[in-house]
């Protein structure tokens, strides 16, 4: 099959360090490669794949100190797809609804994988109107606020089977790996280590919009002893973090559409600590990869019952769920059904003959 993946240019596919949708469109795109299909991976220049790539834009646009206007090479890649379209026998987009105009309107199918969360109020009359966009969830909890949508399936997340695993250390932390943003709670998972006695190393990256609640609200917690902070981590760094961890915390304040970190955790063999949102319940398997909590009090508990959790059956979830061949045969299937809907449509029979 001839597929063309395509890619934000926010981060380079995969990114150098923090980025969850590039990430996953390098493990999609790479694991299709593995499978004999024939893929294109539209993104930025800076991007490394087995693929071939089609580089929009020379450099990520995050780490471009130059870059003003994100919007231009967005526009700059719609239109590049679309010259090339009639190439392929099917699109993956993963830009949001970027896609939905602009491609409703030709003969290639496609589908869009919605990554972000969909309960924002502006977001339902896009949906109104583009009710006929074949579009892929990454949780059944993220289509509640969307049921309008044409919703074709849903695929979960999956990690190269030993892009991490779990490694020969010593347990000594509470772990917290992310983003440090109101909604992902960093200084929940800092109250949660202090009333266990415990010290959490946070790995986090501070986005410029979250600076301000950063300043204010989190760099005073990282005075206290029990706290260390280590800042942004790399792919290489993941694997040695999270394996000397008791636990990952993943105290979120959001419907999570998702939850990548949830799933690298799992593949290191330490089971997660969550809290019941979004797509936490889908994610984890109570009891056998980790412990779905309602609040700190909930979390503190699960921490005291760690030690009824088997590490090695942790990872053995993470490979009976979430690998990313997995992940690319579900997405395959989910091709061949937009390519075979579309073909019935240009053999529909109008007025007694066929519409070709």
């Amino acid at each position: 099959m001839r597929i063309a993946q395509v890619a934000p240019l926010t981060e380079s596919v995969p990114p150098k360090l923090y980025g969850g949708t590039e990430r996953v469109v390098s493990y999609i795109t790479e694991a299709l490669v593995d499978l004999g299909h024939d893929v294109t991976l539209f993104a930025s220049g800076d991007s490394q794949t087995s693929a071939k790539l089609e580089p929009v834009w020379p450099r990520a646009l995050r780490l471009d100190p130059g870059i003003r206007d994100r919007i231009a090479p967005h526009m700059l890649l719609m239109e590049r797809v679309r010259r090339a379209a009639d190439q392929f026998d099917v699109l993956h987009f993963h830009m949001d609804y970027y896609s939905f105009s602009l491609f409703g309107r030709q003969d290639t199918p496609f589908i869009t994988t919605l990554h972000g969360r969909l309960d924002l109020p502006e977001q339902q009359p896009v949906f109104d109107v583009f009710n006929n966009a074949a579009v892929v969830s990454i949780s059944d909890n993220q289509r509640h606020p969307l049921p309008q949508a044409k919703w074709l399936t849903t695929v979960y997340h999956g990690l190269p089977e030993k892009l991490y695993t779990p490694q020969p250390v010593e347990q000594k932390y509470l772990a917290f790996l992310g983003r440090i943003s109101p909604e992902k709670r960093v200084d929940t998972a800092i109250r949660i280590a202090g009333k266990c006695g415990m010290k959490i190393k946070i790995a986090a990256k501070i986005d410029a919009a979250d600076r301000e609640y950063f300043e204010n609200e989190i760099k005073p917690m990282f005075s206290l002893p029990h706290v260390e902070y280590i800042g942004e981590i790399a792919d290489k760094d993941k694997a040695q973090f999270l394996s000397g961890a008791h636990a990952l915390l993943f105290p979120i304040d959001w419907p999570e559409p998702f939850g990548l970190v949830m799933i690298e955790s799992m593949a290191c063999g330490t089971p997660v600590i969550a809290f019941n949102r979004g797509s936490v319940p889908e994610v984890i398997d109570e009891g056998v990869s980790g412990f779905v909590v309602e609040d700190e009090i909930g979390a503190v508990a699960a921490v005291n019952r760690l030690n009824t959790i088997s590490r090695e059956r942790v990872r053995q979830q993470f490979e009976a769920r979430f690998t990313s061949r997995r992940m690319a045969e579900q997405y395959v299937d989910a091709y061949n059904s937009v390519i075979r809907a579309q073909k019935r449509s240009r053999f529909k029979v109008v007025d007694g003959a066929p519409n070709v």
